[in-house]
């Protein structure tokens, strides 16, 4: 079964650099989340979005399904984004392309960094690292694509 779409991690760095903001604050990460919740409600997509900025959440909503159980996935693919600021699609990817062990290389466990697609680094057009958007409901490229989408959007 096909878990990575068909990525390279080229594509998705890629991803990553269409994604950055010239300025990214409060009101314009608000802005993304209203977004998301937007085009969510309007496919009937079972999400929930969460961002956080400078290490504080600062939206969360859940669209529709089970927010109890996205809540374990959003902070699994939260401490890969925070610890790599890559999108847990490109750490997946790019695990496999090298063909390592993600978890044994940075000495974490899977039931605390899940490298499943829907984590996804707020970066400036500067190269900060300023937060991430996170997206848990969809099958995991979905999630991806969904995070990309509302980034760019």
């Amino acid at each position: 079964m096909e878990t990575t779409g068909g990525f390279t991690s080229v594509q998705l760095l890629e991803h990553e650099a269409a994604s950055a903001f010239e300025h990214l604050d409060v009101t314009e990460a608000l802005q993304i989340g209203k977004r998301g919740v937007d085009l969510a409600r309007m496919r009937d997509y079972p999400v929930t979005i969460v961002i956080e900025l400078d290490g504080a959440e600062v939206f969360r909503e859940t669209v529709s399904g089970d927010g109890a159980e996205h809540s374990g996935w959003i902070a699994r693919k939260s401490n890969v984004v925070n610890l790599t600021r890559h999108s847990t699609m490109y750490e997946r990817v790019k695990a496999e392309e090298d063909e390592s062990d993600w978890h044994a290389d940075h000495g974490v466990v899977d039931e605390t960094h899940a490298i499943h697609g829907g984590g996804f680094p707020l970066l400036t057009t500067a190269g900060d690292f300023r937060g991430v958007l996170l997206i848990s409901g969809l099958p995991q490229v979905e999630d991806h694509l969904f995070a990309v989408e509302v980034l760019q959007g």
